[in-house]
């Protein structure tokens, strides 16, 4: 529709220009459809229809100063005027001009104007046009021979003639109007036509997708799109439509593994902690119930570890950006305060420098960060765990290494998924929840910074890295060690 308006409007402008431009065609003196022609002698003008009977003259005020003049002699007078000059004895020539009187027709460039009703102008080849006449004031003027009086009959059908050229101007601009518009808008359904044909082949591909979309449902998200062998902008949308796909299916696959995970996560402790009680009321007399409400508490313990989990990962997983945090943690201080407080059946090192390492944050989420990286580091070490920050020109760095078995290379992404737990750490006693390093990378890059596992030094154990963007230009010696 856009298209079709855009070319519309310089075709119905053309158009419009056009029937001006054959309007103002038709109204030149020099187009005239009706010319009275005769000669000025003295300050009259004398028609060449005029005769002794009839004595046309028209008086006019200059007698065409710039026309053709001629000189006549007494035969040319009367035969010119009609006898009605009568020269005195002695008159032996008299200065007459040569004068024509156009009459031009006022036209109407709407093409359903009644031709009866236009007005005319008369025009003399000096310039000075008259007034409006209406056309019934054109007055009948037959060319008859000298001496002979017209009859009125003979008047009235020249009359007749004569408005009659005036409205054939008329009803030829009307009839080039009507063209002129016929073949505009001819062609404006012809634009139209091929738009909407050529529109129509290329949304074509479009309509394909929008069908396959609306097919494509939660339930079979393996379906794609087919690309089109053209390598163009529909192309492009195809392989953009189908990569959104790819991310949908992997988001819904993610959520159903997760829920999956989670229901099976939750009924573990659930169902440890209903057989230990059945157990315990089936036979009260038998059972140890210090041991059981301890047992129960344990339970009860991890069931509500691992709902804070479930909610905190849900709530992180919600912020799709890295937040904007107003507050500032200074590192160095996180890190010294949580490592004196924790108790732990390692021994832990840190290597700190000696000046603050501030960062955009969160103290309650960058403190959850540490205490998941030490809890994973802890239940894996086999004496030792460390902990180190370090800067560089705009980031800080935090590292914590175990000298545990490590991490494999090809799991070294995995073990940042939800409930992702290696094979020898699969125990009840000893293996987390499997949201503990997934919670920490999602607090990272919630800070604008990442977390990744990367060889240990040693090459034994593992070694997490977290980075994190330093505003501005820290102060301070970087190299110190506390």
């Amino acid at each position: 529709m856009i298209a079709v308006l855009l070319v519309a409007v310089p075709v119905v402008a053309g158009a419009a220009l056009a029937v001006e431009f054959l309007r103002n065609q038709a109204m030149r003196f020099d187009k005239a459809p009706l010319v009275d022609t005769g000669v000025c002698v003295e300050e009259y003008f004398v028609p060449a229809w005029a005769t002794e009977e009839s004595p046309e003259k028209i008086r006019v005020d200059e007698c065409s100063p710039q026309g053709s003049e001629v000189r006549l002699d007494q035969a040319g007078i009367e035969e010119t005027s009609g006898g009605r000059v009568t020269p005195a004895d002695r008159l032996t020539e008299v200065r007459a001009s040569y004068l024509s009187l156009a009459f031009v027709p006022e036209l109407s460039p709407w093409p359903f104007t009644r031709s009866e009703d236009i007005e005319f102008r008369m025009v003399p080849d000096t310039g000075s046009p008259s007034h409006l006449f209406p056309l019934s004031s054109l007055q009948g003027n037959p060319p008859v021979a000298p001496y002979v009086v017209p009859t009125e009959a003979e008047v009235a059908a020249d009359a007749a003639m004569r408005r009659d050229r005036l409205m054939q101007v008329q009803r030829t601009l009307n009839h080039q109007v009507l063209l002129l518009a016929g073949g505009a808008t001819g062609l404006l359904l012809l634009i139209g036509v091929v738009v909407w044909v050529a529109v129509g082949r290329v949304l074509r591909p479009v309509e394909s997708i929008r069908r396959e979309m609306a097919d494509i449902t939660a339930h079979d998200l393996a379906r794609r799109v087919p690309v089109p062998r053209a390598r163009n902008e529909i192309a492009a949308l195809v392989t953009t439509v189908n990569s959104t796909l790819d991310r949908l299916e992997t988001a819904v696959e993610d959520n159903r593994r997760f829920v999956a995970d989670a229901s099976h996560e939750l009924r573990s402790p659930i169902t440890a902690l209903r057989a230990e009680l059945e157990i315990a009321t089936a036979h009260p007399g038998l059972t140890d119930w210090p041991v059981v409400v301890d047992a129960a508490l344990a339970d009860t313990e991890r069931l509500q570890h691992l709902a804070t989990d479930l909610l905190l990962l849900a709530r992180l997983d919600h912020a799709t950006a890295p937040a904007g945090h107003t507050d500032t943690v200074d590192l160095t201080a996180l890190v010294a305060e949580h490592v004196a407080r924790r108790r732990g059946g390692h021994l832990l090192t840190t290597a700190l420098p000696d000046h603050a390492v501030p960062v955009p944050g969160s103290h309650v989420l960058l403190e959850r960060l540490l205490a998941n990286l030490l809890d994973n580091a802890d239940r894996h070490a086999t004496t030792t765990v460390e902990v180190r920050l370090t800067t560089t020109e705009d980031q800080a760095v935090l590292e914590v290494l175990d000298d545990g078995p490590g991490i494999p290379p090809d799991d070294r992404d995995r073990v940042f998924d939800r409930f992702t737990r290696l094979d020898h750490s699969r125990t009840r006693d000893t293996g987390g929840t499997g949201l503990g390093l997934p919670i920490a990378r999602r607090i990272a890059l919630s800070h604008g910074g990442t977390l990744h596992a990367t060889r240990h030094p040693a090459h034994r154990g593992a070694r997490l890295v977290a980075t994190f963007v330093i505003p501005g230009e820290p102060t301070g010696d970087r190299s110190g060690r506390g």
